[in-house]
């Protein structure tokens, strides 16, 4: 007891460190981000207004966003990073307008030596920062006003409806008309050329250092990584493989105790479902569509990187256009995985306690609904605010605001925070009892409160940006959410579930998986807090960034080493004895967490995670891999394993089926590896060579995305897809085969171990 009180005094401070630092780079991101000017030519003209560029970042976010390319590399992998092209297109236009000047011929008539000198002003002209902090405006000159005025009109015909540019947006998987009106047309130029701007221009005081830390690699301005990137990627590496050799020998010198001899009988098997534990079942059958309908989406979206806006031949785009496919994909693969573990922490609450406060089941009721109402109608609301053009007060508020993960109006987000709040006190309330009684397993269930308490209050950092924030900060702030709230407190959330349905299976001893869990949680948060900023090198944020970010990014990783370890125990416990494979297919998928774990969060996060690397491959198809493999393979596959525990107890025994499941498990994980290995990852490679040779232009660039090499790889996603989806087919019989069957008791003659 006095050792697990130690370590949580530990918990406390490293958290409390850690957000203070964390809090602290905010406050310095904030106070050095690039500032949003007035531009204007060397006569005076004004070109851009401050507001407009502010206007155009929401024209952007409403006609897609981060569905729709990226800005500064966060965003979709299909059309162009807009701040890349930007680049590109600017300096190819002033060199030709330099050459015209010069020499009054085209650049690419030019002579080897006189190409050299209009390189040279190019350079010279897009990295120099003419920004007047006292009158808060940058003058251009006359030859690069001119060159943006030409790119411009390149950007508002492409988001309007120019008809030489229908192949262009068929390559790029947009549809015409994305900007109907030419105000945010005009604004979104602003804010394209403004983070542009940005990525190019020295940093006041600062010499080939830009204000994105020279992102994205552009060798036509000299952009190239800064030695800082090198040094922090090299010493992160240093530091991971030190921590990884200290968490091997402390596991040496700190043998674990070996786990108690199983009961008989399974101790769940006499339990009798409560009203709420009861009405958790309809959450689980809701997980189960959701999840069919993301892998839907998932094939749609991948299918439009070939044919841009058909599906076969049908010209599905104008109805389900592109940004709404992956819209639909990437939230609800967050909203079944949180629902499985909401429902998760209802139902064992009143399993662990023994207790069944009053109105529960209401409240359990109440917040289904209520969840399926923000499901439907922040999905509705985005769809038909997206086919409709109805414009950025309607997107951000109501419909889809465009940023990856996090993408709902800022309506259903305020209704989602209240209902995980409510979330938080109707756990609280039937995991009261257990808290107040002295028990070994009290601390476990403590971290589990702590942990609804968590991600119940930071679902708020959703609420932190508005219309005009700048976009570094709505960066930091949206890492918090996807970051913090979805990788750092779910992930301590269910592993502390995990170790208490354990305890109550008697598999594990609940002194020991006290101190564990503490532990786990402890090394997993101090990487984890400031392993948030890897995620924001280039995002108009300081240096500090990166030697932060790259430093903890690195421990993150470290905890993965002794994972095969955790999974390996997961495994001898599911022969523990007969009755124990009542839950094998949970246990199961407990263990392809821990696989998964290694592989998608440990070998394929870390290969993007170190500022060199990332510097080259952000926004690449390496990511999706990453996301790919940790999304689904991590969290997804714990989701699927606590409903499948608690589907055991709320179901008929003989409506379970291992025949459904046992295709299920291996279709998804093979179906999930295929999908990485045989197309992403080839992918993501090949687009990192673009990437390092000739410029993160070229690698997001028709060019490149619809190679012959590329488009080989989307079909090659075919087979992993086939599998992986033929798997959720399974689940869905499986769940089919669970709907409206009550738990049925049975006789106390009939041995405890299922023979399903």
């Amino acid at each position: 007891m006095k050792s697990t009180r130690k370590l949580w005094t530990w918990l406390a401070i490293i958290c409390v460190l850690s957000f203070a630092a964390l809090g602290w780079v905010g406050t310095e991101i904030y106070l050095k981000a690039p500032p949003i000017p007035q531009v204007v030519n060397q006569k005076g003209d004004v070109l851009y207004t401050a507001d407009q560029v502010q206007h155009g970042q929401q024209a952007w976010l409403s006609a897609g966003g981060q569905q729709l390319g990226t800005v500064w590399g966060h965003g979709s992998y299909l059309a162009p990073d807009w701040s890349a092209d930007w680049l590109h297109r600017e300096a190819l236009a002033l060199q030709d307008i330099y050459a015209q000047r010069d020499f009054g011929s085209p650049y690419a008539d030019l002579s080897v030596s006189r190409r050299g000198q209009i390189d040279i002003l190019v350079k010279e002209e897009l990295r120099r920062n003419t920004y007047d902090k006292a009158t808060n405006t940058v003058t251009l000159s006359a030859e690069r006003a001119q060159a943006v005025q030409q790119v411009a009109l390149h950007y508002k015909g492409l988001f309007g409806n120019e008809a030489s540019l229908d192949a262009l947006r068929e390559q790029y998987a947009m549809t015409s008309g994305s900007l109907p009106l030419e105000t945010d047309r005009d604004a979104l130029s602003a804010f394209f050329f403004w983070s542009s701007w940005a990525s190019a221009a020295d940093r006041p005081g600062e010499t080939a250092l830009s204000y994105t830390s020279n992102w994205p690699h552009e060798p036509l301005v000299d952009n190239t990584p800064t030695a800082g990137a090198g040094i922090w990627s090299v010493a992160s590496i240093i530091l991971m493989i030190g921590a990884i050799a200290g968490m091997i020998f402390f596991h040496s010198m700190h043998k674990e105790e070996d786990d108690p001899a199983p009961p008989k009988n399974d101790p769940l098997f006499s339990l009798k479902a409560t009203p709420s534990m009861k009405a958790t079942k309809k959450y689980f059958i809701v997980v189960v569509g959701l999840i069919l309908a993301q892998v839907l989406m998932g094939v749609i979206t991948a299918h439009y990187s070939v044919e841009g806006s058909s599906f076969f031949g049908i010209p599905l785009a104008d109805i389900l256009p592109f940004t709404v496919s992956r819209t639909i994909h990437t939230q609800f693969a967050v909203l079944w995985i949180a629902t499985a573990w909401l429902a998760t922490g209802l139902y064992i609450a009143p399993a662990i306690s023994g207790h069944e406060p009053k109105y529960q089941a209401l409240g359990v009721n109440l917040l289904f609904y209520a969840l399926l109402f923000i499901v439907v109608g922040s999905t509705a609301m985005g769809w038909l605010g997206t086919l409709g053009h109805k414009g950025t007060t309607f997107a951000f508020w109501l419909g889809n605001q465009g940023l990856e993960f996090t993408s709902m109006g800022r309506v259903w987000q305020i209704l989602l925070f209240v209902g995980l709040l409510f979330w938080a006190t109707l756990l609280g309330r039937g995991l009261w009892p257990a808290l107040k009684k002295p028990s070994e397993s009290r601390g476990l269930i403590a971290m589990v409160f702590l942990a609804a308490v968590c991600i119940g209050g930071f679902y708020a950092t959703s609420l932190t940006w508005g219309p005009k924030t700048h976009y570094s900060m709505v960066e930091y702030w949206r890492w918090w959410l996807v970051h913090l709230w979805v990788e750092g407190f779910f992930e301590v959330f269910a592993t502390a579930v995990i170790a208490l349905l354990f305890t109550r299976l008697g598999l594990i001893r609940a002194a020991s998986a006290n101190s564990a869990i503490v532990l786990e949680t402890i090394v997993f948060l101090f990487g984890g807090i400031l392993g948030t900023l890897h995620h924001l090198y280039f995002t108009g944020t300081p240096t500090s960034v990166i030697a932060i970010g790259a430093m903890f990014s690195a421990l993150e990783v470290v905890p993965l080493s002794m994972i095969g370890v955790e999974a390996y125990r997961n495994y001898k416990r599911s022969q523990a004895a007969p009755w124990v494979q009542n839950y094998k297919w949970a246990i199961l998928c407990f263990i392809a967490v821990g696989f998964w774990n290694t592989v998608g969060a440990g070998l394929l996060g870390f290969s993007i995670n170190t500022p060199i690397a990332l510097y080259y491959m952000q926004g690449l198809n390496m990511t999706a891999a990453h996301g790919h493999a940790a999304l689904f393979g991590v969290y997804g596959m714990l989701g699927i394993g606590l409903m499948l525990f608690c589907l055991r107890g709320l179901s008929d025994r003989l409506a379970w089926s291992d025949n459904l499941l046992r295709p299920t498990f291996w279709l998804l994980n093979i179906g999930l590896a295929m999908m990485v290995f045989m197309s992403l990852v080839p992918a993501g490679i090949y687009q990192a060579w673009a990437s390092i040779t000739k410029g993160m232009w070229f690698a997001r660039s028709p060019e490149v995305i619809h190679s012959t090499f590329m488009e080989t790889m989307v079909w090659l996603r075919v087979p992993g897809d086939i599998v992986f989806a033929i798997g959720c087919v399974f689940l869905g019989l499986f769940a089919v085969r669970l709907i409206g069957r009550n738990p049925a008791q049975v006789p106390a003659s009939e041995p405890a171990a299922s023979k399903a």
